[in-house]
């Protein structure tokens, strides 16, 4: 995730005194971190947490735009920005109860448990507020280039990536009075701050060495253009953490960087689930949920047959919204973003659609956590994925063994940004005109206004791997005439579409309206604030029915647009409908799951229900 931007170093809290009697395991200290972020981190940041459901682990969140005024007025050349002079003000934001805390920029990697960096604050003296790793270049000596002028310190001054700071003396000691006339005398000769916050903490040494506390150099080996961190680590194997402190991250320029670089990407594809592990022997109050989420799960019975169906339900799915850099389309009242969820075996359709959809779009990909890395390479080795910065994509981790293909949806519809959503699957091509065509329709219908509108796009399929896709309605009609694109499941499930009224659409000039009809799931354009997708369709089968049902028990009007059209291009099937096709108990499943649907929707809608139950009677439904 794109942090750099959005929020400032971590501060962690750890050991609480029982925690040095947990046995042995992957981590034995509770953490509380302490985060200091804008809105959209604070977004990201808030549901990994919430999802991700690590014991022991609680957040805290600190507006960084409330922050703003007490740094901004200092010149500052960082790359980070005001969120690089952030740490300069903790001491004043964060609880008074705190004594001491752990501060951390966003690009160090630990490779070593934090309780024993915690445990060097047992080595300050009476006097000494904070602890800092030596600076590993010879920035602050001034001899990099010439007229370089850094900032005062002491020798090779500090680096303030990973920082131990004595709260409570450093309010004692007046530290806001101390840094801010330090800093504007500093600034009288030199025009900005280089390093940020880094640049004050050394001029603030500078005048009062004995507030620091040097801590060994394994604690912040700094990856710099200019490091020279090899003299700490050519010495001892243990390093404790990494620091990524080139603007260059992982692609700094350094002999040993690919060792590093390696360290960490192994990390990323271990298994996420491991960190919901419990920490043994630690009392700590379980993750918000936690406990209702075991109860539930204790009361499955796992004869049922439906008991995967069952466990899949109840399953919280890690995610990581906006996995990778996402600048937001500009507010616009009739914009519309395509929604859509895939899995790793579709990941090949995504530079063709990017090319028919130069719209945002909110992708929702159901991965384990090594495909999420592989999926990282794959966009960043894609000029076509790399180059649109309007495509958010929103990891959600693979756990249990059927599809959660409404959860994804859900995701996915949850992170659009723009007044309206195009509800589309992977496997679709829009029409290279559809985006805006789409736009121009809603300025002209307003869907959302005075009659809640869906907007259907009629949907084709080709069942050839290789074909000219059409430019206009006219060169599709021709297709369909030579045999060469169907309707949408015209062989399979002719039921899922009809209503759609093909044949109307062929002379159609205006958009006209069709009724809602048993099994009907075509794909549309509404607005964001729509139904969400029933969770409890799993797998294959009436995941889209279900939720046409709703918009219909909502009185959404139908809508066909005359000019509209996407095609689905062949696929090999999925496990999960190869299932649904060989599997008699996972149709038995599947029927269970509609009936339970009925019945909610009988609890929530009353008598206006009723003209569902006779869906109930028809055939089973692939949709």
């Amino acid at each position: 995730m794109e942090t750099r931007r959005r929020a400032t170093g971590a501060t962690t809290v750890p050991p609480a005194p029982h925690s040095r009697r947990c046995r042995p395991s992957a981590r034995k200290n509770p953490l509380h971190l302490h985060l200091v972020t804008d809105a959209m981190a604070r977004n990201i940041l808030g549901t990994l947490f919430r999802t991700w459901m690590v014991p022991a682990v609680v957040v805290s969140f600190y507006d960084a735009e409330e922050l703003k005024p007490q740094i901004s007025w200092i010149p500052n050349k960082h790359y980070s920005g005001l969120y690089g002079l952030m740490k300069l003000v903790l001491p004043g934001i964060l609880p008074s109860s705190l004594t001491q805390v752990i501060v951390l920029d966003t690009d160090v990697t630990f490779a070593s448990d934090i309780a024993e960096l915690w445990a060097l604050f047992a080595h300050f003296s009476d006097k000494q507020v904070i602890g800092l790793v030596e600076n590993q270049s010879d920035w602050y000596l001034g001899n990099l280039w010439k007229n370089h002028r850094p900032w005062p310190a002491l020798g090779r001054g500090f680096n303030t990536g990973v920082i131990l700071l004595r709260l409570d003396r450093l309010r004692q000691a007046g530290w806001e009075q101390m840094w801010k006339p330090i800093a504007r005398r500093v600034l009288l000769t030199l025009p900005a701050t280089s390093l940020a916050d880094q640049d004050i903490f050394n001029a603030v040494i500078k005048e009062h060495p004995g507030l620091v506390q040097p801590l060994p150099c394994v604690w912040n080996v700094q990856l710099s253009d200019h490091t020279l961190a090899e003299r700490c680590y050519s010495e001892t194997a243990d390093f404790k953490v990494i620091h990524w402190n080139s603007p260059k991250k992982l692609r700094v320029k350094n002999k040993h960087a690919e060792f590093f670089r390696n360290l960490y990407l192994t990390f990323l594809g271990y298994d996420g689930k491991l960190l919901r592990r419990e920490l043994f022997g630690c009392p700590s109050q379980l993750p918000p949920g936690a406990e209702q989420l075991q109860g539930a799960l204790a009361h499955l019975d796992e004869e049922d047959p439906c008991f995967e169906f069952r466990q899949q339900q109840l399953t919280v799915h890690r995610v990581h919204i906006t996995f990778l850099p996402h600048e937001p389309p500009p507010p616009r009242p009739h914009d519309v973003t395509l929604v859509a969820q895939l899995s790793m075996d579709r990941l090949q359709m995504l530079e063709v659609l990017c090319r028919h959809w130069p719209g945002p779009m909110s992708l929702a990909l159901y991965l384990t956590d090594a495909e999420a890395q592989q999926f990282l390479h794959f966009v960043e080795a894609s000029p076509v994925l790399s180059a649109r910065q309007d495509v958010a994509y929103h990891v959600v981790y693979r756990e249990g063994p059927l599809y959660p293909v409404n959860q994804l949806r859900n995701v996915a519809l949850a992170q659009a940004l723009t007044p309206y959503v195009f509800l589309s699957d992977i496997d679709f091509l829009p029409a290279y005109s559809l985006y805006d065509y789409l736009r121009a329709s809603i300025e002209q219908l307003e869907p959302g206004s005075r009659q809640k509108a869906a907007l259907v796009v009629p949907a084709f399929e080709t069942l050839h791997y290789r074909f000219s896709f059409p430019s206009s309605k006219a060169e599709l009609l021709a297709l369909l005439d030579a045999g060469l694109l169907y309707t949408f499941r015209h062989h399979e499930w002719p039921r899922g579409h009809v209503p759609t009224d093909y044949a109307r659409w062929r002379e159609a000039r205006v958009p006209y309206r069709v009724q809602w009809a048993a099994d009907y799931e075509p794909y549309v354009v509404v607005p964001r604030d729509c139904p969400r997708y029933d969770p409890r369709f799993v797998g294959f089968g009436w995941n889209k029915v279900a939720h046409i049902v709703e918009l219909d028990a909502q009185e959404y009007e139908l809508l066909v647009l005359p000019e509209a059209f996407t095609i689905h291009l062949p696929h090999a099937p999925s496990l999960d409908l190869s299932r649904f096709r060989a599997s008699p108990a996972y149709r038995d499943c599947l029927q269970a799951l509609k009936e339970e649907f009925h019945q909610d929707l009988s609890r929530h809608y009353g008598a206006a229900a009723l003209k569902y139950l006779t869906a109930l009677q028809q055939p089973q439904s692939p949709a």
